[in-house]
């Protein structure tokens, strides 16, 4: 009898296993959401946020996948993921959208106040892009940039050659490097630009500014969306609600960018805010 009551037991499991999966909660998933972001910290930030609210309030398994600008914008195209919250639109995306507008779904604004230009510390003393030729050796003649795929890279290279900047050089890299050239240069108070943009952290750290862009090569104030593929909300309703009612400001990003600048993980961070802000997230979620 013990035996045959083992027996039963080892068979149930293996039941369980066979429709559940291996390693799967005892309350099954809703199904599994794919999400793209570039390892900006702003797109760190939202990309976790969304995904703690879609694990820990809605019940779905989450994927998020870092990758460059352009593929992530490929990826949402061919429906390979399911969306992306860093949208920098009109300017910074808008060659990207322009090339797949017809295969994904703008969903609009999720941040408003957002903008790219050249970044310099308060104590350089000058204002415009215009004067940046005239001191290129204070700047060793270096801009430091970020990743190649970036919108604000393509407009950097398209700014060196409307204002005509032959003494620089755009320096490749990644958002982490190049806030750490930032933070080592204003240590030792020497002169140094960067590509930047608004929601950033760096705000909050250091004294900074924008360089003056009189040409608007940047263009103005620009908007964060959120964008997802084709057919979600057919295949998703929930995930698709959502993800269109997901909006905040730039104090409330700033706080869980300063918490993952300050060391924390960031779907710890997500978790924290998520938890300390109910009222917001029950809004996005109803």
């Amino acid at each position: 009898m013990k035996k045959k009551f083992l027996m039963s037991v080892v068979a149930l499991i293996v039941a369980v296993g066979l429709v559940f999966g291996p390693g799967t909660a005892t309350a099954a998933s809703k199904g599994k959401v794919e999400l793209a972001y570039v390892e900006w910290a702003c797109a760190t930030a939202s990309t976790n946020v969304v995904s703690a609210v879609l694990q820990e309030k809605l019940g779905y398994d989450v994927e998020i996948t870092p990758v460059s600008a352009a593929a992530m914008w490929q990826a949402l195209a061919t429906g390979d993921v399911d969306g992306m919250t860093t949208a920098w639109l009109p300017v910074t995306h808008g060659h990207y959208l322009e090339k797949v507008g017809d295969d994904v779904e703008n969903l609009g604004t999720n941040l408003e106040g957002a903008g790219i230009g050249l970044v310099v510390p308060t104590y350089v003393t000058i204002d415009s892009i215009e004067e940046m030729n005239a001191n290129a050796d204070k700047f060793n003649g270096e801009i430091i940039g970020i990743d190649p795929g970036a919108g604000i890279m393509s407009k950097t290279e398209q700014a060196l050659k409307d204002y005509d900047l032959g003494k620089f050089e755009l320096m490749e890299g990644t958002g982490p490097i190049m806030t750490a050239v930032l933070g080592d240069k204003i240590k030792n108070k020497e002169w140094v630009v960067v590509t930047g943009w608004t929601p950033h952290w760096k705000f909050a750290r250091w004294d900074l500014k924008y360089l003056k862009d009189p040409k608007g090569v940047y263009g103005g104030e620009e908007y964060v969306a959120t964008v997802v593929r084709k057919g979600l909300e057919k295949d998703m309703p929930e995930v698709y609600n959502f993800l269109d009612n997901f909006n905040w400001t730039l104090p409330e990003i700033g706080q869980v960018m300063g918490w993952i600048a300050d060391g924390s993980e960031p779907y710890d961070a997500a978790k924290r805010w998520i938890n300390e802000n109910p009222d917001k997230v029950d809004a996005w979620i109803k």
